[in-house]
């Protein structure tokens, strides 16, 4: 087990659950999102290199699975059941981590150079979609998150600009980890294509 990584998803956990940024999440739906970019950009591919899940077909039903509970997440009325349901919330909150563990399992378990285009394809059409929910988050003219209505004034924004700090943060910060991993995954690939 390499140890760094397996430190390094130990951290990130303990940053989503343990760490004052989990009771944020309650007020404030840019912390929400943060926590979300710890456990699928931080704690899952740390799980993967620490863990690598060998499974069939995990390369694209992790794609599927982390896909699915990254609009889950973002739909109004899902987002209302996890709020008023523990058993919605951590099931939510599994599914998430759970998906990304075998994507980023996935991703970089690779062995031939087809899979490693794949596997870039598959960051990139993750990076598309996390840019998709930034924007509509970012651009949405409402507010989509009643929950976080009069709980976020206490930190000096009003709820509709919290939710498009959060779009920002999946937007910008959220996309610098996928561009590393693509980059080192085609770095790695031109280097193997080099040496054949």
């Amino acid at each position: 087990m390499p140890r760094g990584p397996a430190a390094l998803a130990a951290a990130a956990l303990f940053l989503a659950f343990v760490s004052p940024l989990c009771a944020l999440t309650v007020a404030l739906f840019s912390a929400r999102g943060l926590h979300h970019l710890v456990l699928v950009l931080v704690a899952a591919p740390a799980l993967a290199l620490a863990f690598p899940l060998r499974l069939p077909f995990a390369r694209i039903g992790g794609f599927l699975g982390l896909s699915l509970f990254l609009w889950l997440w973002h739909l109004p009325a899902a987002y209302t059941l996890a709020w008023n349901s523990h058993a919605a919330y951590w099931l939510m909150q599994a599914g998430l981590l759970g998906s990304g563990f075998a994507f980023w399992s996935s991703v970089f378990r690779v062995e031939r150079p087809a899979e490693r285009v794949a596997s870039v394809g598959l960051v990139l059409a993750l990076a598309g979609q996390m840019g998709l929910i930034g924007a509509i988050l970012t651009f949405s003219p409402r507010l989509l998150y009643l929950q976080h209505l009069g709980a976020t004034e206490a930190y000096g924004l009003g709820a509709l600009a919290d939710q498009q700090l959060a779009g920002l943060i999946m937007w910008v910060p959220g996309m610098l980890p996928l561009a590393l991993i693509g980059a080192r995954l085609l770095r790695r690939g031109w280097r193997e294509a080099s040496a054949a």
